[in-house]
């Protein structure tokens, strides 16, 4: 039998909202810990190296993130998510060589390559949390997020420099916004490619800033966003909003808005997946004669017709009467009625004598057995249990 996978983020040691960065600075320090050239002839340490590297390469991926999220390890069992060595991953644009790059080069003395900042970069990425009703998460809504966001600043139109003026090339690193430079080691010659310190890996220096922006290029001002919640989700899972995010630097597109659901709790319903649980009240005369009990839903109250002599805890199914699917909106899971026989607490005098006679017609039927053979003899009819209860009440 296959041993149990660890929770990812137990694995990074993270928590389950833990930013991009966070996930790339934990693996770093695990990757830097436990890598099999460190750890030479470590089984261990090999293990604990490709457990980590294989966390880092699903968290890493946003729609890799997203599924695990959602069904766990169960979202990779039978596809392509087949960890079984460190050549099969894929880390689809995690920055595996700046990882490594720093491992080696803290270790070696040099050796790290940093990339420049002179090109489009991608946004930030922005999380935020929306908080919605039980319904509102069982059959959809719409929603607003008021969020302080960066836009390219009006007055310079994203470049950082006085109107009138521009950013001057760098004379370090000539626009390139990086320096190469070698170094002598005990293993040879080493090349070391390093962001430009002068032009901070941009390429571009600002000797006038803009008085708006103050040279950053980016202006912050709040927007609404408007979020479309599905009929289906479920507390703790995110909605990603494509292009939504802080804007991108030259000429690099925005990043992406996640937005954690929180879904309160509902007084009467429980929910477990796509099925809904609840509670209904009987009264004796209801468990004991039978008849239709007023049961409520997401969908309305509805009647439902329980048989005579329902014990209590007895549970019913009413089908479709549970949450719509997030993978399907054509398919709706159940809901799950306990019947629980209620007990009154103050009686009167009335229904007190009325109880008596309950309680001997009660007592009466243990001893119908007996009285059914006689009157099998004597040609009489038995009379019921039901119709015993009908003359008492």
């Amino acid at each position: 039998m296959a041993e149990k996978k660890r929770d990812y983020y137990e694995v990074l040691g993270v928590s389950k909202g833990a930013y991009d960065a966070t996930l790339k600075r934990a693996y770093r320090k695990l990757a830097k810990k436990y890598h099999p050239d460190i750890n030479p002839g470590d089984q261990e340490a090999e293990v604990k190296f490709k457990e980590a590297t294989e966390a880092y390469s699903v968290l890493s991926d946003p729609e890799k993130r997203k599924q695990y999220d959602q069904f766990g390890h169960a979202a990779f069992e039978g596809g392509d998510g087949n960890f079984g060595g460190f050549g099969s991953f894929d880390f689809n644009g995690a920055d595996m060589g700046d990882i490594f790059g720093d491992i080696f080069g803290n270790l070696f003395g040099g050796g790290r390559s940093q990339r420049a900042n002179n090109g489009p970069q991608k946004g930030e990425n922005l999380r935020a949390m929306l908080y919605i009703t039980f319904e509102e998460g069982v059959f959809g809504c719409e929603k607003e997020l008021e969020l302080m966001l960066k836009e390219n600043c009006s007055s310079c139109n994203g470049n950082g420099a006085k109107p009138g003026t521009s950013p001057e090339t760098c004379s370090t690193c000539h626009g390139k916004g990086q320096i190469t430079y070698t170094q002598h080691s005990v293993f040879g010659i080493v090349k070391n490619v390093q962001s430009c310190s002068d032009c901070a890996g941009i390429g571009k220096i600002i000797k006038e800033k803009c008085s708006v922006c103050r040279g950053t290029g980016f202006t912050s001002r709040k927007k609404t966003i408007k979020v479309t919640v599905p009929s289906g989700i479920d507390d703790g899972q995110s909605i990603r909003m494509r292009d939504k995010g802080e804007v991108g630097r030259n000429g690099g597109p925005r990043g992406d808005l996640l937005v954690d659901v929180s879904v309160a709790r509902h007084p009467i319903f429980q929910r477990d997946g796509i099925n809904i649980f609840s509670t209904a009240p009987l009264t004796y005369a209801q468990a004991a004669l039978g008849g239709d009990v007023r049961i409520r839903t997401l969908d309305g109250d509805v009647l439902y017709t329980v048989k005579p002599g329902t014990q209590t805890n007895t549970r019913i199914r009413l089908k479709g009467k549970g949450v719509p699917s997030l993978k399907n909106e054509g398919v709706r899971g159940d809901q799950y009625v306990t019947l629980v026989v209620q007990v009154p607490i103050k009686l009167s005098e009335e229904a007190k004598e009325v109880l008596k006679k309950f309680d001997e017609a009660c007592a009466n039927y243990l001893y119908d057995e007996k009285e059914e053979s006689l009157n099998k003899k004597s040609g009489k009819k038995k009379k019921g249990f039901i119709d015993k209860m009908k003359e008492v009440f």
